[in-house]
């Protein structure tokens, strides 16, 4: 794989730093605002399990 040259790193350092200066303030503020939101972790949860494990059948039928 080529190596990045000396100005494409610099670009993608000022792209990384640019993108946390816009989204981080935000990012706090909502964190702050819904600590006291109700935890539904499971409606997280059982989505990410049932796709995991579909995704492991398919892998062992191959």
């Amino acid at each position: 794989m080529n190596d990045l040259s000396m100005w494409e790193k610099i670009f993608l350092v000022v792209m990384i730093a640019g993108t946390a200066f816009l989204f981080l303030p935000s990012a706090i503020r909502s964190i702050k605002e819904n600590k006291d939101a109700p935890k539904d972790w499971a409606g997280f949860l059982i989505p990410i399990a049932l796709i995991a494990g579909f995704v492991f059948l398919l892998i062992q039928l191959i």
